[in-house]
């Protein structure tokens, strides 16, 4: 196991904090020196073996924490958000290392507990997202960032959240129409409905990143731009709230967009990247 707060024995070296367990284990001197010479190597931590853990920065006790759990040659390893005590920069490099280390042990199940998305997305091949006391959803990160099950997971998975808005089903079929009262005319889903469905309530997902501007006669949304983000390669921009209690509806476009600040503009999406929600369920799993 690897823990958030490193956990190691500050009067021992990074040797000997690597060694420990092989020590408890009754391991000969000379495998010791094996498995911890082997694990520094992989862990770039060399030229370290000998300081005290006071003497290194945060990523590299936490290397040495994770060196620990190497040198046993485990079946499964436990890490518990074993990058949320460093720095930005710091956790950035830390998880590129840790996902290198994961493709040099392919024979090995890594269970990480983490609250970051970026490094659950980054690291795992399966997520398992805990909510409301129980699993929302199991998959891969790609499945819950394309599919979510229900409306907890679409707004937990991605950057800025998914905009959720009010609409309701006027036609059905293999491809779904839906009305919005913050748009005009109707936009579609590709998601299959049953004529039982014409009329239902629903929310209408779409991330962001996907939402496109438009001058055409139908469209999802339609707002003032209140705050503009401008990152250069993106602009993020937040529509003036409908309501006090109601959360921005974002826009994330690509590139760089000057003026745009206090203008109406008009929002739609591909039809392949519109989400259908009732009941906070998504219209695909039902």
């Amino acid at each position: 196991m690897v823990f958030q707060s490193y956990a190691l024995y500050p009067h021992m070296t990074v040797r000997d904090n690597m060694a420990f367990a092989l020590k408890l284990a009754k391991k000969t001197p000379a495998e010791i020196d094996e498995a911890v010479n082997r694990a520094a190597k992989v862990l770039q931590l060399d030229d370290y073996l000998d300081r005290l853990p006071k003497a290194l920065s945060g990523g590299q006790r936490q290397r040495v924490a994770i060196g620990r759990s190497i040198v046993r040659d485990p079946k499964v390893y436990l890490f518990d958000e074993p990058l949320s005590n460093l720095d930005a920069s710091l956790r950035v490099a830390t998880r590129i290392e840790i996902a290198q280390l994961k493709e040099s042990m392919p024979n090995s199940t890594m269970i990480y507990v983490t609250h970051d998305q970026v490094e659950a997305m980054t690291l795992a091949s399966r997520i398992v997202v805990l909510a409301n006391k129980g699993i929302a959803q199991v998959g891969s990160p790609l499945e819950l960032y394309e599919t979510p099950e229900n409306e907890f997971v679409a707004q937990f998975i991605g950057s800025p959240a998914m905009n959720l808005m009010a609409g309701e089903v006027v036609k059905t079929g293999k491809v779904t129409t839906v009305s919005l009262p913050e748009g005009k005319g109707t936009i579609t889903a590709n998601i299959p409905t049953n004529a039982d469905d014409m009329g239902l309530k629903v929310n209408v997902g779409i991330r962001p990143e996907d939402m496109i501007a438009t001058d055409g006669d139908n469209y999802a949304y339609a707002g003032t731009v209140a705050i503009v983000e401008a990152l250069g390669e993106v602009t993020q921009l937040y529509f003036a709230k409908s309501a006090p209690e109601r959360e921005p509806v974002i826009a994330k476009l690509q590139g760089i967009h000057t003026d745009v600040r206090g203008k109406v503009i008009s929002m739609t999406a591909d039809p392949s990247k519109v989400h259908l929600f009732a009941d906070g369920k998504s219209l695909l799993y039902r």
